[in-house]
């Protein structure tokens, strides 16, 4: 178990999603067994002591965006609501706990919260998410809602401005310092098209682990595939793409076998992208910025439609990229995405994320994947210093 909490411990800090000395897990082994920050690793312990789940994890984010969501948030809300796809998907919505609502049991009242819902935001501690089955499943959900705050504060910033007297400073040492530099070199990749299994697999593993080193995904979310005559090679759902080695399965391409059963729930819309566009290679990532701007419609205040999300039938265009709106798995995504992505060689889907395709190989698609963020990042950045002015 200590070797699992020492994993996911380095994983938190390699992704800079959290600060290194304010890191700490608790899981249930014959006893409750807690490392990382001590102060922390207590309070870990007490909660998940109060809990039917088998871990915890307790961090302090390296970004203070989900402190800032709580401040700014009405003081009769008890929770924030992202409009990202892992939060409506995953999470639902995300609870905050203010200094008030702790009182003389913080404990409890963590624990009360986390009964029914996989993280919180606590005031003065960081984000607090429990794994049910894994310790694994805690550092997933700690992910999640760093993810899904990030997001969230990007968006609100961009329409709101700044409401706290800290923001200012943080936001620009965000913007200039803790923004790192987007960019393909050096990485290396096999030249297309790919025809041995065993050279497919370790392709579609090395490029898995470029894309959460480059921060253009999350771990465990996101996919990738590569098409080979008769067979579709796809990362399997819930697999952490950096880890993909045992974790990739071969599909026939015809849907005709239960093979497919554990690969990623976006096997159809992988697919349905290859029997349409010229590609061997597909890569999908949940790029933040990307995502964030997908949101922002121009024609939103007048559009009668609610769930953008799935129900848009407009193709929006980004920096000579197409938006579409729609579900994951079987749903709209599967429709949606293969008319629009064969063009370009790439896709973003609404608070979703981008798909980017390769002709013959993976370094294609991965430059696209940059591609975009990239430019979605500096389309952000440009709206903001527009309205508010420049840091």
């Amino acid at each position: 178990m200590y070797d699992q909490i020492g994993k996911y411990s380095r994983k938190l800090i390699s992704d800079r999603s959290a600060l290194p000395d304010r890191i700490a897990f608790a899981a249930q082994d014959d006893a409750v067994i807690a490392a990382g920050d001590v102060g922390l690793a207590r309070l870990a312990s007490a909660v998940l002591e109060r809990l039917n789940c088998l871990a915890l994890c307790a961090a302090a984010p390296a970004l203070p965006f989900a402190d800032f969501l709580l401040q700014r948030a009405g003081n009769n809300e008890q929770e924030i609501v992202p409009r990202d796809t892992e939060t409506r998907t995953f999470l639902h919505d995300i609870p905050i706990l203010r200094h008030s609502d702790l009182g003389d049991d913080p404990v409890g009242a963590i624990a009360h919260v986390l009964g029914n819902r996989k993280g919180v935001i606590v005031q003065g501690i960081g984000i607090v998410a429990s794994g049910a089955l894994t310790v694994e499943q805690a550092f997933i959900n700690w992910s999640s809602v760093f993810h899904s705050t990030f997001i969230k504060y990007l968006e609100d910033v961009l329409q709101d401005g700044f409401k706290l007297p800290d923001e200012a400073q943080a936001f620009d040492h965000f913007r200039t310092k803790w923004l790192a530099r987007l960019t393909a070199e050096g990485l290396i990749f096999r030249n297309g098209p790919l025809r041995d299994k065993a050279n497919i697999l370790d392709e579609m593993a090395r490029v898995g682990r470029y894309t959460v080193e480059r921060g253009l995904v999350d771990s465990f979310f996101g996919n990738i595939s590569y098409s080979n005559g008769d067979l579709l090679y796809i990362s399997q759902t819930a697999s952490s793409l950096d880890e993909l080695a045992g974790c990739i399965d071969p599909v026939p391409f015809e849907d005709c076998s239960t093979v497919g059963i554990t690969a990623s729930s976006e096997l159809v819309a992988h697919r349905r992208i290859f029997e349409t566009a010229d590609c061997r290679a597909i890569l999908h990532g949940h790029p933040r910025f990307a995502v964030v701007m997908s949101m922002l419609c121009d024609e939103k205040e007048h559009c009668p439609i609610t769930d953008c999300w799935k129900e848009c039938p407009r193709v929006r265009v980004m920096g000579g990229t197409p938006v579409v709106a729609g579900e994951i798995g079987a749903g709209g995504i599967a429709k949606n995405v293969p008319p629009v992505i064969g063009g370009p060689g790439r896709a973003i889907v609404y608070g979703h994320g981008v798909f980017t395709l390769g002709r013959a190989d993976f370094a294609e698609a991965f430059q696209a994947l940059v591609d975009v963020e990239n430019w979605c990042r500096e389309e952000y950045f440009r709206r903001f210093d527009e309205r508010y002015g420049g840091s």
